[in-house]
């Protein structure tokens, strides 16, 4: 049974107006596997632009060009189906999950291979943001409810983040404050990630307690029958009172 979408982030209606209405106009040659890997060449792309950003932050504009790239293909792979009612559900849900996994991790690491943010903390921002994933297809299976995004926070919201991000890395200019500065708003981004899951890891666990109490103990085991034990006193009595014999007439 496919899981009820629940789309609870901030630009989530708007976001579904635009998406619908971009789908109704591509044309017929545009498919949505061929959305799927627009968007992840976008993402690798980002990736890239990150570690060339080494060379010149002027690739800090190009990594946010192809965020909008993967945006698109990203968002409008699944739109796309469904406005042409040409929807495969599990090879979509499968397919989707999987690119969004190598977008992330490819963007990640161009992100920790960039001269602003430390590559210890970018890969772990690539955990986290796994662990949010994997919590939210976990929760599809557990509850039928496909909760993309947490809170007010979706991948739309993520990407502003990381444009916003990189234009003001573009416009501060080199300068010995602008690495740990980056870093450390990556780290508190990091661990207010791992904060978010947690939180909804424990309220999942305590939805499904509720759901599906634990079985009550098993009863407590009978008492053993009595057993009869052969003792001095019971010998004695059995050789002074001799069992009966029956005689025949």
């Amino acid at each position: 049974m496919a899981a009820r979408r629940e789309l609870t982030f901030l630009l989530a209606e708007p976001e579904r107006r635009l998406l619908r209405a971009i789908a109704a106009r591509l044309p017929p040659w545009m498919t949505s596997d061929g959305l799927t890997v627009l968007g992840m060449v976008g993402a690798l792309g980002t990736g890239v632009a990150y570690a060339l950003s080494t060379l010149s932050a002027a690739w800090l504009w190009a990594a946010s060009a192809l965020l909008v790239v993967n945006w698109f293909g990203d968002s409008l792979d699944g739109t796309l189906a469904r406005v042409r009612r040409a929807e495969r559900p599990r090879y979509g849900y499968y397919l989707d999950h999987v690119v969004d996994a190598f977008s992330t991790a490819a963007i990640g690491a161009g992100i920790g291979l960039s001269p602003y943010v430390d590559l210890g903390v970018a890969l772990a921002g690539v955990l986290a943001y796994l662990i949010l994933s994997i919590n939210i297809y976990l929760e599809s299976q557990a509850f039928g409810v496909f909760r993309l995004g947490y809170s007010r926070i979706g991948p739309t919201e993520a990407r502003i983040v990381l444009v916003a991000g990189n234009i003001a890395l573009a416009l501060s200019g080199p300068g010995a404050t602008v690495a740990p500065v980056a870093t450390g708003a990556a780290a508190a981004l990091v661990v207010g990630m791992f904060v978010m899951v947690a939180v909804r890891i424990g309220r999942n666990l305590s939805q499904l307690a509720r759901l599906e109490p634990p079985p009550p103990p098993p009863p407590p085991p009978p008492p053993p029958p009595s057993v009869y034990r052969r003792t001095a006193f019971t010998a004695a009595s059995a050789s002074t009172y001799p069992a009966p014999t029956s005689h025949s007439p």
